[in-house]
């Protein structure tokens, strides 16, 4: 029995480490598609591969048409907020 707790207590002491470097919260950020409408389209929206054209040359990574009014929304990566994760 002596001659093992030695091994225990480093065995112990490597997993207290090991927990101890697996918490604290660290900050994580969200990414969602946003969307606006776009800059450049006037009347109504009625081919949407025009629309997602016509919004990548405004940067957005694409674009829709949609709504009762069939206006163009260009669509883009955004982050939304910062939150901590543990």
């Amino acid at each position: 029995m002596a001659r093992s707790m030695p091994l225990v207590s480093t065995i112990f002491v490597l997993l207290q480490l090991l927990v101890a470097t697996e918490m604290g919260p660290t900050m994580v950020a969200e990414a969602e598609t946003c969307e606006y409408k776009s800059k450049k389209q006037t009347g109504p929206c009625v081919d949407s591969t025009k629309c997602s054209s016509e919004c990548k040359t405004q940067g957005s990574t694409g674009g829709r048409c949609r709504g009762i009014r069939r206006i163009c929304w260009c669509t883009k990566e955004c982050v939304t907020e910062l939150r901590e994760s543990m």
